[in-house]
């Protein structure tokens, strides 16, 4: 269909002003303010994707293998298996999805397709989870809800650097942020609240649909601007995982930067509730309980870091120093975690690491926009800079159940060697920030 039709929705608000920087390979990026009512419907989709992706990975996954497992040592096995697989997936279909969107002319716009076309297979298979009785179809079926779910997030967070302003990204960013903490402590309430496996798969895939089908309704999607000259063969599939850090060396330290922070903090959620029954006893409503009020307490400190360090980030110009702080931060809540002697200390480790958490991000996706390649492949190189948030989410669950091991034949215990090695990975990465010159 040609592309001067008109879009079968209705765009809200003014389209932001734009000026064109560089020559052939120009971008082309926002000025003045993004169109009213994007950042409200973009936080709220970023909620209900999450909402989805992390119910399962907080506490579903964990208690779902424990109820179809015959041992805990196996339920062990099988969660980290399971993440690992899943969360490559995620991201092989992440930079891929970005690529096909970048390409896209459809009358519907650029990403929306994506958008909800990967948030519809990933529902389908989060329903398909929730009556599963063997390890095996689960964890096929969480590849797919990886998949879906990463089709979704490549061309939705590709609209940011369309639509927002560079001067209100830091603002945009924190808010972002903040949807991780808002998706887990929804989730650990679902959870605590329905007891029934298929309930807490079903129910947050559903919010997560719903959500995100609004966002798409009321984006104001840029149509491609010139139908792709070449087809997508196979060097563009093997140029959806890559760039050039010679010619970009900034993008490249940020890559390097979150790959090693969301290393070390992608343990926490996931093998929190298996840590809590394992290390204190606790029974599985118990453990719930627990993760419950560790998250309100600490999504109340993560709101604080999070919005208040990205609009204190724009007002002064600078990112670099809140990822260092926050890497900081989220290392010492995890040496906390990982020596805790009690459930209080659980809850306190949580919010410190929530705190950190909540400045990381509130930086994170406004540092990432300022340094992208000045090409027309908006989402992939974000796709690419994905990598360095999903590849984590594969290996660190691979690597948990050798490092637990070894570590319960010593006297640090298997999880505080687990959590301590999350935290020294963390300050390597807060570390590697100050390689960037770009951006301050």
């Amino acid at each position: 269909m040609a592309m001067s039709e008109q879009l079968p929705f209705v765009t809200p608000g003014p389209t932001p002003e734009t000026l064109t920087i560089g020559g052939d390979d120009a971008s082309v990026e926002p000025v003045g303010k993004e169109p009213r009512g994007y950042v409200a419907t973009l936080g709220l989709a970023n909620v209900g994707v999450l909402l989805a992706l992390l119910t399962p990975i907080v506490v579903g996954l964990a208690f779902k293998f424990q109820h179809i497992s015959s041992t805990p040592e196996e339920a062990t096995t099988a969660l980290g298996l399971t993440l690992g697989i899943g969360a490559l997936f995620g991201l092989v279909v992440n930079p891929i999805a970005g690529r096909l969107s970048d390409r896209t002319t459809s009358r519907f716009g650029r990403r929306r397709p994506w958008v909800v076309g990967g948030m519809l297979l990933a529902f389908a298979a989060l329903v398909g989870i929730g009556f599963s009785p063997t390890v095996w179809v689960v964890v096929a079926l969480w590849c797919v809800v990886q998949s879906g779910v990463n089709m979704a997030f490549a061309a939705m967070n590709a609209t940011v650097p369309e639509q927002v302003p560079v001067n209100r990204r830091g603002f945009v960013s924190g808010l972002l942020g903040l949807a991780t903490s808002v998706a887990i402590l929804g989730g650990i309430s679902l959870a605590n609240l329905f007891t029934e496996d298929w309930l807490r798969f079903v129910v947050p895939g559903g919010i997560g649909l719903i959500l995100v089908v609004i966002f798409a309704l009321l984006l104001h999607d840029k149509q491609h601007p010139t139908r792709p000259s070449t087809p997508f063969g196979v060097k563009e599939f093997l140029g959806s995982f890559v760039f050039d850090p010679r010619k970009w060396p900034d993008f490249g330290w940020v890559w390097l930067s979150k790959f090693c922070i969301i290393f070390g903090f992608v343990g926490v959620a996931s093998f929190l509730p298996l840590y809590l029954t394992a290390q204190f006893g606790l029974s599985e409503q118990e453990a719930i309980t627990i993760i419950l009020v560790s998250n309100l307490a600490g999504t109340g400190f993560g709101m604080i870091s999070g919005v208040g360090g990205g609009l204190l980030s724009d007002r002064i110009g600078r990112r670099k120093i809140f990822v260092l702080a926050a890497g900081v931060i989220m290392a010492a809540g995890l040496l906390l975690l990982g020596f805790a002697t009690d459930t209080t200390m659980v809850i306190v480790a949580q919010v410190v690491i929530s705190f950190g958490g909540g400045a990381f991000f509130s930086v994170d996706t406004a540092l990432a926009t300022q340094t992208l390649p000045k090409t027309d492949t908006t989402a992939k190189d974000l796709g690419v800079l994905n990598i360095a948030n999903t590849l984590p989410q594969s290996l660190g669950p691979i690597l948990a159940t050798p490092i637990i091991a070894i570590g319960a034949t010593t006297a640090i215990g298997g999880y505080s060697l687990f959590y301590c090695v999350g935290a020294a990975v963390t300050i390597i990465g807060s570390l590697l920030v100050l390689k960037i010159k770009g951006v301050k």
